[in-house]
């Protein structure tokens, strides 16, 4: 399903002029963010290609996707302190509210109680969690200015990255989302193993 959707962007990307191109790409980062299902980073990824290629600048496609980065980050921000009652109460009347996978929402409270806006400055290496914790952030309604700077240095350091390794390994950049993808399983096991030790520590001071 995800190695279709890719190679129905690619087709498509490959029949449109670079100004199109630059739309696609911004589009693509900014629901990446609010839809987790859309393989964005493996996109962004095959920018870095077309960079390569001379089809569309490097500097421009790393400076809109990261600015479609952090307009998603902060529209479900922006969901998340709008709706923060709503969701909290699981209040399904609200359709969007039916996407929100609300048992992480208090594990996400915790981090960011813990290590504050290091949460949302990570949240772009945090595979999996981007959007619960752009929606924890406006649900513990954290101070706009530095959430948008965070949110910019964590979205312009990660598709940095991404767009680099496209650039480097040009007509192989489909690797880079088998690495993703080990990656993401990564972060998600050690994410899983920190709870499980949290609370194994907290039922034997129990």
């Amino acid at each position: 399903m995800v190695e279709q959707f890719v190679q129905e962007f690619v087709n498509i990307v490959n029949t449109l002029p670079p100004l199109s191109i630059y739309t696609v790409f911004f589009l693509i980062a900014y629901f990446e963010n609010v839809i987790p299902p859309i393989p964005g980073d493996v996109l962004v990824a095959f920018g870095g290609y077309l960079a390569a290629e001379s089809i569309i600048g490097l500097v421009p496609i790393l400076l809109l996707t990261t600015i479609a980065s952090v307009l998603g980050f902060m529209s479900m921000y922006w969901i998340g302190s709008r709706w923060g009652t709503q969701i909290e109460k699981k209040n399904k009347r609200i359709w969007l509210l039916r996407f929100i996978p609300l048992k992480y929402i208090n594990k996400t409270r915790s981090w960011m109680q813990r290590w504050g806006m290091g949460v949302v400055l990570a949240n772009r290496f945090l595979a999996g969690t981007r959007s619960v914790i752009s929606l924890t952030a406006g649900l513990s309604h954290t101070r706009i200015t530095p959430t948008v700077i965070s949110s910019t240095i964590s979205s312009i350091l990660w598709n940095g990255i991404l767009l680099g390794f496209g650039w480097v390994v040009h007509e192989n950049w489909k690797v880079i989302g088998d690495y993703l993808s080990v990656y993401g399983q990564i972060i998600l096991a050690g994410i899983a193993l920190f709870l499980i030790i949290r609370a194994g520590i907290y039922y034997y001071r129990k």
